[in-house]
């Protein structure tokens, strides 16, 4: 349900995308900018982010923005807390 969710997940890199993309959409090369590592690299991790609906990017100009979709985040805690009980709905 969640392998691609998960396994993006399991890099810190990615994980420090996210955290960068809490506080609103950002440009690729923005977000390249705040890591060690060439453009092409990030572009794979956020293939990868985007790959697992983590992410979203919109297309403007010649710029490609990325922002959070929420909605997965938003799934996988209604399927963590139907571990907790009361929760039927979810889907395996």
């Amino acid at each position: 349900m969640f392998e691609k969710t998960f396994k993006a997940l399991s890099a810190p890199v990615r994980r420090d995308i996210l955290n960068l993309l809490k506080k609103g959409r950002m440009s690729a090369g923005d977000i390249a900018a705040q890591f060690d590592m060439t453009q092409a690299t990030v572009s794979y991790h956020l293939s990868i982010l985007k790959s697992a609906d983590l992410v979203r990017e919109e297309k403007d100009k010649n710029y490609i923005y990325y922002e959070i979709n929420a909605t997965v985040f938003e799934e996988m805690l209604l399927y963590f807390k139907s571990f907790l009980g009361g929760n039927d709905d979810v889907e395996e």
